[in-house]
């Protein structure tokens, strides 16, 4: 890794060139590409590749934020275990702001709950070894990129006999949410930008259903502008040709197999389970649960609570953005009273959030 130029990726006359050809090879087009990964949202933001697309070429994002496609239920189960007495909840920053039903973790904070960031799930292990007569609950948020690493944190925790730990596991995997989008009435997606860090993970067959079922292609591809352009062309010409297939653009990162060992490490500390996504609703073993050897350090069934009952908030189009029905700039509250200062729903919370790309790149 170390001898790869990384100037090249940014190679002004390299991407000249590439999107001329995306223009030439889109022609009068119609083609619709959606971006799983919120780190191409924000690439694409900040290099204001929506503005140079030929007309018809649409650049929509999709649910590559995983704060973002939380659900409110589990949102609001958070929050109802940090209002446990001698319970600290510690987590990710993004997750703090995000509101749920009525509050957030940040506003059961301010209230006097013990709420905590953390920057590594083994931080939530070495707190609870550090304060044993409390009980540390850790918000598990993410995809295939983090979930090893909260897998290897279970273990230690277990193999060390850590007693007040747990991990409340609201983890998703992106293959079946790619299956729901792709099969949506409501969005016609031509091809997919897939995510490069979750790939790692993956690999690349993963996404070959999207082929063998929908006809549709896909390309795993890096976060540089010369990356994301090229993934670009390389759709577009599948598209124009008819010859959908899945590629990878991607080989300094991403291998064929991905990560064998942090699949297997997944598999023996969770199993599959049907979840709830934000916008896609209930999608069947998109979510993971932390498997009965070690339920001791699962907090959903280690804490009984209380959960409000589930409410959006009033005009928040969120989920229709994270299916690439709409943009941000669709939704009657973005820049006006949803702001990433005052944020109405999770995607103008997160840095990868849709609509705070959108808002910090202002383009809607």
């Amino acid at each position: 890794m170390s001898d790869i130029d990384f100037g090249a990726f940014r190679d002004a006359a390299l991407a000249r060139r590439l999107i001329d050809s995306i223009h030439a090879m889109a022609g009068d087009r119609q083609i619709n590409l959606m971006e799983v990964c919120g780190t191409h949202t924000v690439s694409i933001g900040r290099y204001g590749f929506r503005s140079i697309m030929p007309a018809g070429v649409h650049l929509l994002s999709g649910p590559g934020c995983p704060v973002c496609v939380t659900s409110n239920r589990d949102i609001d189960h958070a929050i109802a275990l940090s209002r446990l007495d001698g319970v600290v909840i510690a987590t990710f920053g993004d997750m703090v702001r995000v509101p749920g039903s009525t509050t957030s973790l940040s506003r059961q904070k301010a209230a006097g709950r013990d709420v905590r960031i953390v920057y590594s799930p083994l931080d939530a292990v070495e707190l609870a070894q550090a304060n044993p007569h409390l009980q540390v609950i850790f918000m598990g948020v993410g995809f295939e990129t983090t979930t090893p690493a909260i897998a290897a944190t279970i273990l230690d925790a277990h193999d060390r006999g850590i007693e007040n730990f747990s991990v409340f596991c609201a983890h998703k995997t992106t293959p079946p949410a790619l299956r729901a989008i792709a099969s949506d009435p409501q969005t016609r997606i031509d091809g997919f930008i897939l995510p490069g860090h979750v790939s790692t993970i993956t690999g690349v067959e993963t996404y070959r259903f999207l082929v063998d079922e929908f006809s549709t292609p896909g390309v795993v591809t890096g976060f540089e502008p010369v990356d994301v352009l090229e993934g670009i062309a390389m759709l577009v010409r599948m598209v124009a040709e008819g010859a959908p297939d899945i590629q990878n653009a991607y080989r300094r990162g991403v291998n064929q197999g991905g990560n064998a060992v942090a699949r297997q490490l997944v598999q023996q500390v969770f199993e599959p389970v049907d979840a709830t996504w934000r916008g896609l609703g209930a999608i069947p073993a998109s979510g993971l649960r932390i498997r009965d050897e070690f339920a001791h350090l699962d907090a959903s069934r280690r804490f009984d609570v209380d959960i409000e009952p589930t409410r959006e908030a009033a005009g928040c189009r969120c989920g229709d953005v994270l299916r690439g029905v709409i943009t941000p700039g669709g939704c009657p509250l973005f820049g006006r009273t949803c702001t990433p200062e005052k944020p109405v729903g999770p995607c103008m919370v997160s840095s990868e959030g849709s609509c705070a790309a959108y808002y910090r790149y202002r383009e809607a």
